[in-house]
């Protein structure tokens, strides 16, 4: 255990996650969640207990449940699919979010590592209170507020929230922590690993490379996606970008606005873990363009980047007091346009393993398709960009 995780432990010994020892039905989950909720909620009648299945994601599958009056009207986890929704819980009401891992996700989501950065972020004010684990998935608080919308991302006031959340959890210190090699390189080979293994799992079946549900399409070859690696992890690793706590995943789906109190709060921490400050912000920027209605023309403009940087390092350096000059939102910025490539081919990989692991109805290969055309297409242009020379803004377009 690297020293990291024994102070983690050290910290948190005294606050364990209960562990419930129940495995949940994917695809028919409502009595195991009433079953799961006699034990976190023993108060809530199971008759009164509503549920209301949040879609977004395409990586689990999570459920809010609630109590509501038996005269509701509101539909439940079971309505028909040309049903409205339910409403989402009352400002006041109590709800229970429950997250059932998708399927095979734990090749390459650590789990116990993700109830730990849980923990972490709990209690240091950055992420949700978690209730309990269990055999395919985990509970916790459900924060009140709306994902935000496209449109809301866009706007200066909104925006500006995201990149002062972002600026706290990357300032979360923990002694030692700058020791710790940042995740995105290990999480890139364990992926190749992965597809590998599939590829030669599919020639063994004898299916040829035409029909493997890997290379079918425009996806290139396991060699590529290999060298492509390489060649990442050569340019940017010299970029010196600061290794700090990632969120690593932070699509609009994952940020949470509420419109009285005016903050955001980010959620769904499974792939938080230390990593380059630069990829976090990069990745940010890349999810502009969605998920299932992926669309580049979204990308932010380098005057938008510039500004979310610029509210970003205000905040980061807050503690120091220290002037945020324009040539180090400059030097931020190139870099960010970097790193959004390693997002793109890292998403894309584990796009690939998705196509052929995930039970969710979900269209993985083109969405792979899609973030690696775009890396590919702004690979040499971003990585020609020398951080330490005044650039001009315009070629980050």
């Amino acid at each position: 255990m690297s020293r990291l995780l024994e102070e983690m432990e050290m910290e948190l010994r005294c606050s364990e996650v209960p562990h419930v020892d129940l495995e949940i039905n994917e695809e028919e989950p409502k009595s195991g969640i009433l079953e799961l909720l006699q034990i976190l909620r023993p108060d809530w009648s199971p008759e009164q207990v509503h549920m209301k299945s949040f879609t977004e994601g395409i990586t689990n599958r999570l459920i809010g449940c609630f109590v509501r009056p038996v005269q509701s009207t509101d539909k439940r986890l079971d309505q028909r699919p040309d049903q409205k929704p339910v409403h989402r819980p009352d400002p006041d009401s109590d709800c229970v979010l429950v997250r059932i891992f998708g399927r095979h996700t734990d090749l390459f989501v650590d789990r116990s590592r993700e109830v730990q950065m849980v923990r972490v972020l709990q209690s240091r004010g950055c992420g949700p209170k978690i209730y309990c684990s269990y055999r395919n998935g985990i509970s916790y608080e459900y924060l009140h507020g709306e994902p935000l919308s496209d449109r809301l991302l866009t706007q200066p006031q909104i925006y500006r929230l995201v990149a002062a959340e972002m600026a706290k959890l990357h300032s979360v210190q923990l002694k030692n922590f700058e020791s710790e090699e940042p995740v995105l390189w290990k999480k890139m080979e364990h992926f190749l690993n992965l597809i590998q293994t599939g590829q030669s799992e599919e020639s063994h079946n004898n299916h040829s490379q035409s029909e493997s549900r890997f290379w079918s399409g425009p996806v290139p070859g396991l060699e590529v996606l290999r060298s492509e690696m390489v060649l990442l992890k050569s340019s940017l690793s010299q970029l010196q970008s600061p290794v700090v706590l990632c969120h690593n995943d932070l699509l609009t789906k994952n940020i949470i606005y509420n419109k009285e109190k005016g903050t955001v709060k980010f959620i769904d921490f499974e792939y938080a873990d230390f990593n380059y400050q630069a990829f976090d912000i990069g990745n940010h920027f890349n999810e502009f363009a969605g998920v299932s209605d992926l669309d580049y023309s979204r990308y932010p403009s380098p005057g938008l980047q510039k500004d979310w940087i610029r509210a970003y390092l205000k905040n980061y350096n807050q503690e120091t007091g220290r002037e945020v000059t324009e040539q180090e939102v400059t030097r931020l910025y190139i870099h960010v346009c970097k790193f959004s490539l390693a997002s793109n081919l890292f998403w894309g990989m584990w796009a690939v393993l998705q196509s052929r692991f995930s039970s969710i109805d979900f269209d993985f290969r083109s969405y792979a398709a899609a973030r690696l055309n775009f890396y590919f297409e702004k690979r040499d242009q971003y990585l020609d960009l020398d951080p330490d020379l005044d650039q001009d803004s315009n070629l980050c377009e």
